[in-house]
């Protein structure tokens, strides 16, 4: 008997030590998740060498398998769980494959806290983008990571990565409160694993190859989960950019499609590699390219080649455009970011190329993460340059047969129009700030336009300043910017004058912040390490963000806007019995604000009111009854005392 028990003792052993060396289930997405959401059904993508034949039980009551979707790779399985009774724990799964059998401890956890109290970003905030490559490293950053494809760190070449990462924005989280603003969004910040391409490289984080892993030149999702928590104990909220439209070439997706229809348009790809030795992707017959033109997905009469070129083209030859008509790519998405929410914490998420996404598979994760987080916020990249294109994606919008779910949508209009005015001068009818008034004039297509975020510049434009350091003409456009009824976001930099422009590549407007890397010669961090020019140009800002935080009449107060008055438009807002003017010259020359023009903003009538009033970036003090001169392209922003 002892040596029957010694003999299989010894079977099961040899049995385990083969099922380690050869695991049915190479990995699961996702790696966890949680109990006491909204919706209670739960995809696993499961991987593994023949694992889509395998059967699943578990020895847990209180999770039922609703259903196995066998995919046609092999090496996929979709499992789907009810986990409506489900308590936290462990939850045992086991997979068999003939006599090939393997159980794994998958985890599920509890909630930190209910989905009606994660709150998200708001009118009330002041988003600061920037670029995790770009803004500051760390101490003991490795330059290159055992395991990665092939990549180099050099900060001289304007593509390739120049090793930032999160420990480095972590160590400047009180920078960020002294500049004023309340809400960090990174550009992406997961696995990017693509090589380098004669001198380009995806430092930018927009080829997603893991959805549930930092890419670890970047730090781990620990670190970033650390990150989070610091900066919420300093008042500060973190937005995560995220990708739907399309993932990384090296994502294993590619190399071995779940199912046919997993991408869109993948027949040119035929199952070989399109890498070449060089690292770059050779296109067939059958490779369909996006037009990026972003009309035809509203335009009544859009053709149907004109439709598929936006919505099912790829990006670029780099970035397979997944298919979100299929519902289990959808639902592994829609999945991923609530992972997200309740692992790390984030306070909001921005969402790229949000129209070259299937609109109905975008509705149906909006409502979904509305229903599971009703206090939660998320804006979508929705470029084109047309209020009421724009107006359409916002939720509830009645501009569209179906609703799109989406709280917050980008401000193009905003953008595109003021990177004219700031060259033009502002005359009678349609030029320089005439642009602006224009726009804003068409605010009655959005359901709410506290809920649309403006911007002068960000990560895919041209620098406000371009290659000029025209603090005037900035200054005017970040006193409109924050001020008006909208959500407000700043790209790095900005406060200190940083410029660039895309001629020769995207990288001249993604520069280094100074002071952020070891060695840089200037540390703008501090106000010792700035030029004159940058600290007038911080200390401007800073007083205009810091006086805006918690300020209801910006927040919440009633818009009133001029039309541009020989050459000086004026913006008003108004709540109780505070009232703030912001005022800009919109030319070349020295103008009037004529006070006759803005008379019912200021209560004359009243001898108890006062007509004087403070410019908050400088701190000057004006005299409302008689006419304020202006110099060239000055701006202020006037608050009643």
């Amino acid at each position: 008997m002892n040596r029957l028990i010694t003999i299989l003792a010894t079977v099961l052993v040899t049995l385990n030590m083969q099922a380690a060396k050869n695991p049915l289930v190479s990995r699961i997405d996702p790696t966890d998740w949680y109990v006491g959401l909204r919706h209670s059904s739960l995809q696993l993508m499961v991987y593994g060498a023949g694992i889509r034949e395998a059967a699943v039980s578990t020895s847990r009551t209180d999770v039922r398998i609703d259903s196995l979707v066998r995919l046609d790779s092999p090496n996929y399985l979709l499992v789907y769980l009810d986990l409506s009774e489900a308590d936290a724990g462990v939850l045992p799964l086991t997979f068999q494959v003939g006599k090939k059998r393997q159980t794994v401890n998958y985890q599920l956890k509890a909630r930190e806290k209910k989905g009606e109290e994660r709150y998200g970003f708001s009118n009330a905030d002041v988003l600061y983008l920037l670029m995790p490559d770009r803004f500051a490293q760390g101490p003991n950053h490795r330059k290159q990571i055992a395991g990665m494809n092939a990549y180099v760190e050099d900060r001289t070449q304007p593509s390739l990565r120049h090793g930032g990462d999160l420990e480095g924005i972590r160590q400047h989280l009180d920078y960020f409160n002294d500049l004023g603003v309340t809400a960090l969004w990174f550009t992406p910040i997961l696995e990017n694993n693509s090589p380098d391409d004669h001198g380009a490289s995806t430092y930018h984080g927009y080829a997603t190859t893991d959805y549930y892993r930092v890419d670890p030149r970047f730090g781990t999702n620990t670190q970033y989960r650390q990150l989070i928590d610091e900066a919420h104990a300093q008042g500060l909220k973190v937005v995560m950019d995220m990708i739907f439209n399309h993932c990384g070439f090296e994502h294993p997706w590619v190399t071995d499609l779940p199912s046919g229809d997993w991408l869109n348009m993948p027949t040119w790809l035929s199952g070989h590699d399109r890498r070449n030795s060089e690292g770059g992707v050779e296109t067939a017959d059958g490779y369909l390219q996006t037009s990026y033109k972003l009309t035809p997905v509203l335009d009544p009469y859009a053709s149907k080649v004109d439709l598929a070129e936006t919505v099912d083209g790829w990006f670029v030859p780099t970035m397979p455009d997944l298919n979100h008509r299929n519902p289990h790519v959808m639902t592994y998405l829609i999945q991923n970011s609530i992972w997200w929410i309740e692992t790390v914490g984030i306070d909001g998420i921005r969402m790229d190329t949000y129209p070259y996404a299937d609109a109905r598979g975008m509705a149906r994760w909006m409502k979904t993460l509305d229903e599971e987080y009703p206090n939660f916020n998320v804006v979508g990249e929705t470029w084109v340059t047309e209020p009421a294109y724009t107006a359409a994606w916002q939720k509830g919008s009645r501009l569209t047969p179906y609703n799109s779910y989406l709280k917050t949508v980008m401000d193009f209009s905003f953008f595109d129009k003021l990177a004219k005015a700031k060259k033009e001068e502002t005359d009678g009818w349609w030029d320089g700030y005439n642009r602006l008034y224009n726009s804003f004039v068409y605010d009655y297509l959005y359901e709410d336009p506290s809920h649309v975020m403006a911007f002068v510049d960000n990560h895919d434009t041209d620098r406000f300043l371009e290659n000029t350091q025209d603090m005037a003409r900035l200054q005017g456009a970040l006193a409109l910017l924050l001020t008006v009824q909208r959500i407000p976001q700043i790209y790095y930099g900005t406060e200190i004058l940083m410029n660039g422009t895309k001629e020769i590549s995207d990288g001249f407007v993604r520069t280094d912040f100074p002071g952020g890397f070891p060695g840089d010669t200037g540390n703008a961090f501090t106000a010792e390490g700035r030029t004159p020019a940058q600290q007038q140009m911080f200390q401007w800002l800073s007083r205009l963000l810091h006086w805006r935080k918690g300020n209801e009449t910006i927040t919440r107060g009633y818009q009133t806007q001029f039309m541009p008055w020989k050459g000086v438009y004026v913006v008003a807002r108004r709540w109780h019995r505070n009232t703030v003017i912001t005022v800009i010259n919109g030319t070349n020359g020295d103008a009037i604000l004529e006070v006759a023009r803005i008379a019912e903003l200021l209560d004359t009538t009243d001898t108890a009111s006062s007509l004087r009033a403070v410019d908050i970036p400088t701190g000057r003090t004006f005299d409302l009854s008689r006419d304020l001169p202006l110099a060239p392209r000055e701006a202020m922003v006037l608050e009643l005392q």
